[in-house]
């Protein structure tokens, strides 16, 4: 089986670029059915205020359960004093299996990280190369996974990306995804200081070409086992109820 593991979904309101105006699902669904990809985690796109957002992602989810699982986005500023109560809405009534949060709606937050480590879930938490807030919250938060996109930077950082890269030496609930990177070698690092435990296969689709984005877990040339693991394996554990990121990294 393999799982893309960052996929966006819906519409919003932002109307400043293709990442929080529409993710339309209509070409992903071919080109992920074409490389093989049999299910997708998705969540909303940018935007402000993710409820209208969150409440389309639930409607995919349930019309294809088999295929897609939902993450809940969260604004970590607009959503202050509420996020527990979302959370829970989407993981008791829709069945989402975890949270994601982005840099532009604000830094994380420890009421972020308690609804997460209430509820048993993951976090994906996209820092724009902001590498000390991840090194605080994977200090405060050891009992919660926290996945971290791009290796830290859609826009290529290198120096963020190989700062975060050095953390999974020392911290076993930190995660990372392969979207969107382009210095290849940065995944052959996070093989080899990490382990092939923690890389996790998504592509930002429908953004990105998500066969693209797996040919180059592909290319890693892994043993059949890890390649498994990278492309499905391990978000899956992360998403079993009640899994923290010791079991998962214990295993």
């Amino acid at each position: 089986m393999i799982i893309d593991a960052h996929c966006h979904a819906g519409r919003a309101q932002g109307l400043s670029h293709p990442s929080d105006t529409r993710a339309d699902l209509k070409n992903y669904r071919q080109r992920a059915m074409a490389a093989g990809i049999t299910r997708t985690v998705l969540f909303a796109p940018l935007d402000e205020d993710y409820g209208p957002a969150n409440a389309e992602v639930a409607a995919i989810v349930r019309s294809e359960p088999r295929r897609f699982i939902g993450f809940v986005f969260v604004n970590p500023t607009f959503d202050r004093g509420r996020v527990a109560s979302i959370v829970n809405r989407a993981v008791n009534d829709w069945k989402f299996r975890g949270i994601k949060v982005h840099w532009r709606n604000g830094r994380m937050t420890r009421e972020v990280m308690e609804a997460a480590r209430a509820a048993k879930i993951p976090v994906l938490y996209d820092p724009r190369g902001d590498t000390t807030t991840v090194e605080l919250v994977l200090r405060e938060y050891p009992d919660v996974a926290l996945i971290v996109p791009h290796i830290g930077s859609f826009a290529g950082d290198w120096g963020a990306q190989v700062a975060l890269i050095d953390k999974l030496r020392r911290y076993p609930n930190l995660f990372v995804d392969s979207s969107g990177v382009q210095y290849f070698d940065l995944l052959v690092d996070v093989v080899r200081h990490g382990g092939h435990g923690r890389l996790i296969f998504g592509s930002d689709g429908p953004f990105l070409h998500p066969e693209v984005e797996l040919t180059k877990v592909r290319m890693l040339r892994l043993p059949p086992e890890q390649f498994a693991m990278v492309s499905g394996g391990t978000i899956l554990r992360l998403l079993q109820p009640g899994q923290t990121s010791q079991k998962i990294v214990s295993r």
